[in-house]
């Protein structure tokens, strides 16, 4: 019965979201295709009623808020004001497919209650597609390839276990440095999750598993620790510079590679004894951490009609056209990803899926890289879609020829899970650009800096996977649960710093060289980096004190920590504190 019950919200939530992008997705094309008359006027009353300006003047406009975005929005109080402002003027324009600003204020305008709603639920959708891009297509492509390049239990844990875990903040970090222009975005988000995994995940554990007097590896716990705050320490270095060349950003990343050198040594010298790494593959844990009784069991349809029917006690006829209907409200949100990412999973294999998602793949690897590309001529685009589609047609022969009906292929596997690693990337890179374009938007509707945005709300929604897994394993997996749980809340984070932010600095000073890459100035970053470090420094004082056994005192501190400076952070995004001269502004 439990498992009837966890199947049938899941489905619940599934079918919520897909109602919920269907109502999105109506909202979108009514407002976009078929604009009121309401919705126009406003926009020609905004126009009529501006006061004249001289050329030089609307010239001298356009130059400021090229410079500095969208600033002049909260200027005005009126939405008519705000809808031509968002229309007209350069900075507003999106960073990623979708105007929300325009739509908040110009469809939206008078009705923001309503728009806030909108806006939320759409970030409540782009949540759980970035999460279930990487659970689902993601990891299972690392999984997969791990078994193939034969990767020990270690390598993996601290390379595709971490890529596994850290996708989302790693494709945020990178879009918002390279697409949306924002990186305090980027470097508030990563380093906000990396708080939150450190202070509030590793202080739950301790509080949570207190009673059951369970230690830690010491040296391992040192060594990740250490590791974590030599990182933080070089990227302050960098933050107080405030620029980064090419050279400097490759040699950040590599920070990363030395650790995996130092934990492979460590495994490779002194065996996995209570190492935790070492006892990531040999549990069994999959990426993105579902253990246990939560680990999803892939069923078939009639299973889950059998399932649902008992837990509604519906008739079995009755339940199969509800199965059929719930089938096609999930399809919005599945099928274009399925239809562009091969997939070569024994539970999961279809040929015809196979055959159209390496025909399409290539045709919408053209369609971003066009969208990438600025002025892009209808000529060059065409030939662009043409030779894509071409590439495509082989592509889907070629499967179509090999592969059987019954069973996904056996041999040549690599093709297949190199094909469906890199568009489970371009998945997660195109919803990740879309989360930052849209919590850019809310900064600027709320009035605060997005990178408080970033913080907090991207923090967390891209955290919350590893506090549920990482506190199920500690709690249920006894001393070895436990020490992997902690491993990776050090590790995990750790990998996102290096590179997320690495790889963020790497691109964006190779766009600049051989000039260096100027670091967005924001004096929070000190706060956010110091509070971080602190709570290192606790876990390393505390830990060896009492022993490296995980206790409420590690825990209440850590938590201390964490909310004095979200207070310090939130108090000052309001306007509440002033400790730097002036509030933040968007």
């Amino acid at each position: 019965m439990a498992t009837s019950s966890s199947l049938f919200r899941s489905k619940k939530l599934s079918l919520f979201l897909n109602l919920s992008f269907l109502l999105l997705l109506t909202l979108y094309l009514k407002t976009n295709l078929f604009p009121s008359n309401l919705n126009s006027t406003l926009f020609h009353l905004s126009y009529n009623i501006r006061p004249p300006t001289t050329t030089i003047s609307h010239l001298r406009r356009l130059s400021d808020i090229t410079t500095n975005g969208c600033t002049g929005l909260q200027k005005y109080t009126d939405n008519k004001y705000k809808c031509f402002y968002v229309k007209t003027h350069i900075g507003c324009r999106p960073k990623g497919y979708i105007d929300y600003l325009q739509i908040f204020y110009c469809n939206f305008g008078q009705f923001p209650i309503l728009g806030h709603f909108v806006l939320l639920l759409w970030l409540l959708v782009l949540f759980y597609l970035l999460g279930n891009t990487a659970a689902n297509y993601f990891c299972s492509s690392l999984e997969s390839l791990s078994k193939i390049l034969k990767l020990s239990p270690t390598i993996a844990g601290v390379t595709l276990l971490s890529l596994g875990n850290g996708a989302p903040d790693v494709f945020a970090s990178i879009v918002s440095f390279t697409k949306s222009g924002n990186g305090d975005l980027g470097l508030n988000s990563v380093l906000g999750g990396a708080f939150f995994v450190s202070s509030i995940v590793v202080g739950i554990i301790s509080i949570v598993i207190s009673s059951h007097r369970i230690s830690v590896d010491k040296c391992s716990f040192i060594r990740d620790a250490l590791f974590f705050l030599f990182s933080l320490f070089s990227l302050l270095l960098i933050v107080a510079i405030g620029k980064i060349n090419l050279w400097g950003a490759i040699c950040f990343t590599s920070i990363y590679f030395v650790y995996v050198c130092v934990v492979s040594a460590m495994h490779f010298f002194c065996g996995d004894k209570d190492n935790g790494a070492g006892h990531v593959g040999e549990t069994g844990i999959p990426l993105l951490g579902y253990i246990g009784d939560e680990k999803p069991v892939l069923k078939s349809a009639l299973e889950e009609q059998e399932q649902i029917a008992n837990f509604l006690n519906l008739n079995p006829e009755i339940c199969y056209y509800v199965a059929k209907i719930v089938h096609v409200l999930e399809l919005p949100l599945y099928l274009p990803r399925r239809l562009t990412i091969p997939v070569v999973s024994e539970e999961n294999w279809s040929k015809p899926y196979a055959v159209l998602s390496v025909t399409l793949a290539p045709v919408l690897l053209a369609a971003l890289a066009n969208t990438q590309r600025e002025n892009v001529s209808l000529r060059s685009g065409l030939v662009t879609y043409f030779t894509a589609g071409l590439i495509g047609m082989v592509f889907g022969n070629l499967a179509c020829v090999t592969t059987k009906k019954s069973s996904p292929p056996k041999r040549c596997l690599f093709p297949w899970l190199a094909g469906g690693f890199l568009m489970s990337v371009t998945w997660t890179y195109i919803i990740a650009e879309e989360l930052v374009s849209l919590l850019v938007s809310l900064g600027h509707i709320i009035g605060i800096n997005p990178s408080v945005l970033g913080l907090t709300v991207l923090a967390w929604g891209n955290s919350l996977g590893d506090l549920i897994a990482n506190v199920a394993m500690a709690i249920n997996g006894g001393a070895d649960g436990a020490q992997i749980a902690i491993s990776g809340c050090y590790a995990g984070p750790m990998f996102n710093v290096l590179m997320g932010l690495g790889l963020s600095l790497g691109f964006s000073s190779f766009s600049e060289y051989p000039s260096s890459f100027e670091i967005p100035g924001d004096p929070s970053l000190y706060e956010t980096l110091g509070f971080l470090m602190a709570g290192l420094l606790w876990a390393l004082v505390i830990l060896p004190k009492k022993n490296m056994r995980l206790d409420k005192s590690l825990g209440y501190g850590l938590l201390t920590i964490y909310f004095c400076f979200l207070f310090l952070r939130l108090a000052r995004a309001f306007g509440l504190l002033n400790l730097h001269g002036s509030p933040f502004k968007v």
